[in-house]
């Protein structure tokens, strides 16, 4: 179901935005054109650099190769215990910056403690910057104000955008709001949501912010990238507002002491919205979908 401002009018209840669905449908194309890159010889491989046993970055790392595996992407995998040194951890980035196997790659993050995240970063070749993060991809998304460089781009606002896009919500000259300046979200989708081909008008904020809620009430789409269970609440946006819920926390229950996740938005403020993405359900999905397709475009470009 396409939202649309008339189908919102006529309706009281928000459109639900199924990152799940959308996902699998990409998911099923990625599989098409990895099958024609076989037949011309060529196989996308997606490398992942973990570092340490950290279950949550353990999880994630198998998740992508689940998925790797599921559109026919070969998996290539890079494990260093949590002591590994800098040139450990370097030198295992020179590792997949050589290895003709690998065609994009992830420094899955964050690294130990004392390790220079942003040197080793900074070492990624950015033809195989899977994330879309490396410096120089972030430049060509400054450079392109136009439409979208012939470069990797970040995985989970890319997401978001393709995400609202094929929900029928048209960005062009909407007032958007991003909470929270992270370098995976809100660093990096005000350059991508203010491309010409999107046409948005973006506010950032953040700590430092007087007002959040003053802006977060004006906008007619709010992203919150926050990482705060439950920030954002109905008194803060207004009536018909589309919400992106991006943030993850993990919250113990009181009675049970079972853990659970929680996003930023406050599913009270679902009665007031037009639209909103689920946490989980949402945006998760649709940035390792992304990361699959920033691959194969790595590999179709490569061999075009």
């Amino acid at each position: 179901m396409a939202y649309t401002e008339a189908s919102a009018e006529a309706s009281t209840a928000a459109h639900r935005i199924d990152g799940v669905a959308l996902a699998s449908q990409i998911k099923v194309d990625l599989k098409r054109r990895v099958e024609t890159l076989k037949r011309r010889g060529v196989i996308p491989g997606l490398g992942t650099l973990l570092v340490g046993a950290d279950p949550g970055s353990m999880k994630y790392v198998a998740g992508k190769h689940r998925d790797s595996l599921e559109v026919g992407i070969a998996s290539i995998r890079e494990e260093l215990p949590a002591d590994a040194s800098f040139d450990d951890i370097a030198a295992a980035v020179r590792r997949l910056n050589e290895n003709p196997v690998c065609t994009g790659y992830i420094v899955q993050l964050p690294l130990p403690k004392g390790i220079d995240e942003f040197a080793i970063l900074e070492m990624v070749d950015p033809a195989k910057d899977a994330d879309g993060l490396h410096p120089y991809n972030l430049g060509q998304l400054v450079l392109h104000a136009q439409s979208a460089p012939a470069s990797p781009q970040p995985c989970t606002p890319r997401g978001i955008i393709e995400l609202l896009s094929q929900s029928g919500i048209d960005l062009e000259g909407k007032e958007v709001c991003v909470v929270g300046r992270g370098i995976t979200v809100g660093r990096s989708i005000g350059l991508l949501l203010s491309r010409k081909d999107v046409n948005a008008t973006v506010t950032l904020c953040h700590t430092g912010t007087r007002d959040v809620a003053a802006h977060t009430r004006a906008a007619d789409v709010v992203i919150a990238a926050t990482g705060s269970a439950y920030f954002l609440k109905p008194e803060d946006i207004k009536e018909g507002a589309v919400l992106v819920d991006v943030g993850v926390s993990r919250v113990v229950d009181p009675e049970t002491g079972k853990g659970r996740i929680q996003g930023d938005v406050d599913p009270a403020c679902y009665e007031k919205a037009s639209a909103y993405t689920p946490n989980p359900g949402g945006v998760g999905p649709m940035t390792r979908a992304m990361l699959l397709t920033n691959v194969v475009e790595i590999a179709e470009r490569e061999n075009s």
